[in-house]
């Protein structure tokens, strides 16, 4: 075949993929479909992380069928509801109230921290590098 002869389209009928000519190959024509914006948090950020870098084949195949961010959208919802949840959870049970936050500051924001610290170890260990 001739350069002459060469379209500078065509679509393969069999497959229905659009190839367009470079030079004396033929390219597929691949357009991803646009994907939404959504701010992300720490837990949505941690998540397209993991995936990124240890579920490549997950990643790949919700970025092709453009579910990428509803997936990024739903671990971050999920994973602040849960950890108001836990955070919730465990004051109850360390009997921790407010009023100790004026009586004995120091206490009240250590035990608060490891508190927050616990139920994050779980929204990880649960949600995001699940």
């Amino acid at each position: 075949m001739e350069n002459k002869e060469l379209k500078e389209k065509f679509i393969d009928e069999k497959t229905g993929i659009e190839y367009v000519r470079q030079g004396v190959y033929y390219i597929p024509n691949l357009i991803l479909p646009k994907q939404r914006k959504i701010h992300l948090n720490k837990y949505g950020r941690l998540r397209l992380n993991y995936l990124k870098e240890h579920k490549k084949a997950e990643y790949t195949i919700m970025f092709m069928e453009n579910t990428l961010v509803d997936h990024l959208e739903e671990i971050q919802e999920t994973a602040t509801k849960r950890l108001n949840l836990i955070i919730d959870d465990l004051k109850a049970k360390s009997n921790l109230t407010e009023d100790m936050k004026n009586t004995d500051m120091l206490y009240w924001g250590g035990t608060m921290n490891a508190i927050k610290k616990q139920a994050e170890e779980i929204i990880l260990k649960e949600l995001i590098y699940a």
